[in-house]
């Protein structure tokens, strides 16, 4: 199935004890730029985040956003520093000495001073926690295809009617074509005839000669078969039931079609030709710009 590169996802999962909230989101890209943005108790999980998306994603630019909460407390605790304290008691009762006033330092008095009593992260269940990040984290990167696939879906369907009008135009420009070398001998015939006065004293052979070497200056049926090759190509490749990382061959492809249009419009050596060629170019552009957001 074919696939966009922009995509998002989201998901929350609240236990009562844990709250985990991901979100990720893509845009196009040339290859696979992963950013995850995490707190830092997960960030031991950065590599396992990354490789789960690589199977939900090839390419794109794509941003994962994690926020964690634990409302249980069971990952921080109180540390008292014990030097610190008999440091501050030390500093205490020389002021008290020195200066000849009571040493009045209670317990409580001395657990508000600077750093004595401090909150400490414990060390986490890695398990426990990997366990309860890793669906939430699938869930939110299914959405995420799934809004992929979507907006695939309408990226293929309006590419497919690009190509069956470009297809149009290609058979109109074979039909063209023979019309135009025979308006050129008329033409020819009738200057000729004006020049000489007389249309029998024109030697048939120079005549065909100057006509053959019209036809084969502005002859496009090679660009016209390689273009409907093309075209087949392109339809196909959109069509088949595994599109996954097709962008880069759809944009050769696509290359190549612009080429052969290319080709056409400059061998033009008529008004209707030159405009099928540049509606050939215009769709083919706005075609390349879709591609652009294939994965």
């Amino acid at each position: 199935m074919i696939k966009s590169m922009t995509g998002f996802g989201r998901c929350q999962k609240d236990t009562g004890e844990y709250r985990l909230f991901v979100e990720v989101k893509a845009v196009n890209h040339k290859y696979c730029e992963i950013v995850v943005k995490l707190p830092k108790k997960l960030s031991l999980f950065e590599t396992k985040i990354r490789n789960i998306l690589k199977e939900y994603a090839e390419r794109g630019k794509i941003d994962i956003f994690l926020s964690y909460e634990s409302f249980t407390g069971k990952n921080e605790c109180i540390q008292y520093n014990k030097k610190l304290a008999r440091e501050y008691m030390e500093c205490i009762e020389d002021m008290s000495e020195e200066f000849g006033i009571e040493n009045d330092m209670k317990a409580s008095m001395l657990a508000r001073l600077p750093d004595v009593l401090v909150l400490e992260d414990q060390e986490l269940d890695e398990k426990e926690l990997w366990d309860f990040l890793e669906p939430v984290l699938r869930e939110a990167f299914v959405q995420f295809v799934q809004v992929r696939e979507a907006e695939g879906k309408r990226l293929q369907k309006d590419i497919l009617n690009k190509l069956e009008s470009m297809e149009q135009v290609v058979q109109a420009i074979i039909a063209r074509s023979p019309e135009i070398v025979s308006e050129y001998r008329e033409k020819l015939q009738e200057k000729v005839a004006e020049l000489l006065g007389d249309a029998n004293k024109v030697d048939p052979t120079m005549l065909a000669t100057e006509i053959v070497i019209f036809a084969d200056k502005i002859c496009v049926d090679e660009e016209t078969v390689r273009l409907l090759s093309h075209i087949t190509s392109m339809k196909d490749t959109l069509q088949k039931d595994s599109n996954t990382g097709i962008g880069r061959r759809l944009d050769f492809i696509a290359q190549e079609m612009n080429r052969e249009a290319n080709t056409i419009l400059s061998k033009a050596n008529d008004m209707e030709i030159t405009d099928y060629a540049i509606h050939l170019k215009t769709e083919i552009e706005k075609i390349r710009e879709q591609i652009q957001n294939i994965e």
